[in-house]
Parts: C-alpha cells; structure tokens; sequence
C-alpha cells in the first residue's frame, strides 16, 4: 500500500462526537422546544452560513468569534418557541444544545494510532462556544484549531492554511475529515484527500488508504 498522506486534519462535532441531528433532537425534546420552528430558522441560518458574502449571517459571526455566545444564545431563543407557545430561556442555551455530544471512541482510537505511525493530526473546528473536551487532545492531537479563537471558520480557505502551517505540511499531503459536504469541498479544492464523514469503520478504512497506515479496529 503506497503512502501519500502524512497529516489527518479532522472536524470535532458529528466525526469525534455522537452525529449532530441525533443530539439536537434529543436536545429540542428534553427543553420542549418546537423543532419544526427550529429546523425552520437554522435551515435559512445554516444556508447562510455557507453561501457566499454570508458576513452578517449569525452561525457566520459566532464561529468566527465577532460576536459572544451569550448574544447569540439571545437572538436565537427569541426566533424559536416552546411547544406550550411560551418563551425558550435563552441563558445557557449553547451548553444544553450540545449537552449530549458524546465522543466517538473508535474515532479517537484511530487518529492516536495514526499519531503513533508518524502521521500528524490536527483538530479543526467551527466552535459555536461550546466546550471541548481538551483533556483528551494532548494524546490524540499535534495540533488544535478552534474557529472562534481565530477568528476564521471552516470553508474559509485561511482556516486550512493556518492548520497546514502547524501540522507543518501542504496540502497534498493532508487528508480532511469533515461531516459537511462544503468543508469537504472546500479542502479538496485546495489539494487535500477529502473524507466526508458517515461511519467511524468507513473513515477508518479509507484513512488506512490514504496514508498507507494500519488502524486497528475496535473490538465491539
């Protein structure tokens, strides 16, 4: 098997974590929030946030850090509403959002094991100001990008090229891991071996192929 990737620059939430809708669902349900209003508003964000000249459009300013969570967490809860028609409070909203984020073991398992190989891994993440859990990165990652901490966001080509100069490699040399179709494309666009993200098995075999690595599976 021929080597041609030596870095593995990787998306956190919906690839590291449980997949998102499967969390916003949980999420709407446990605050009882209208989720057909809510799909509805984050469908024109969400679309927004990835068409072009999207500067004014909220998803876009918050993961680039120009505006604070807390702001944010204000202007979405006043579009939504609670099944009951009443008001959805608005303080903490970010954190119960993404409260059911679980890691995704096998995920973490493979990119330790290609760090072990020599191949160089990097998180790159469009940060919405949740937290993360940093206490598993010093062993899983050579580098961590978070888009609010500097001030880009993914499909921006200058978020790529700020986490190839830490990994220290091009692009070609790079492969992506995202669960969106745009970031994927995006970093395609500039060189790198795209992988657009559906099941920890898959990624991890196509993984082993581009970086001519073995990754041992996860015993069920």
């Amino acid at each position: 098997m021929s080597s041609t990737c030596r870095g593995i620059i990787t998306d956190w939430g919906g690839v590291l974590t449980s997949p998102l809708p499967e969390t916003i669902a949980a999420w709407l349900e446990a605050d009882g929030i209208d989720s057909d209003l809510y799909r509805t508003v984050m469908r024109s964000w969400v679309q927004g946030a990835y068409a072009g000249g999207a500067a004014a459009n909220p998803i876009h300013a918050l993961e680039r850090g120009e505006v604070d969570p807390g702001d944010f967490e204000r202007r979405l809860a006043a579009e939504l509403r609670l099944v009951d028609g009443g008001a959805v409070p608005h303080d903490g909203l970010l954190t119960r959002m993404f409260s059911g984020f679980l890691p995704v073991e096998e995920m973490y398992a493979a990119l330790r094991q290609a760090r072990r190989q020599d191949v160089r891994t990097c998180l790159l993440s469009n940060s919405w100001g949740n937290g993360y859990p940093r206490d598993r990165f010093a062993d899983t990652f050579d580098a961590v990008v978070i888009s609010g901490e500097v001030g880009m966001r993914k499909p921006e080509p200058e978020i790529f090229a700020h986490a190839l100069e830490l990994v220290g490699l091009r692009a070609e040399e790079c492969v992506f891991i995202d669960d969106i179709d745009h970031n994927v494309s995006a970093a395609v666009e500039l060189g790198m071996v795209g992988i657009l993200h559906r099941d920890p098995e898959e990624t991890r075999i196509r993984l082993e192929e581009a970086c001519g690595i073995e990754l041992e599976a996860m015993s069920k």
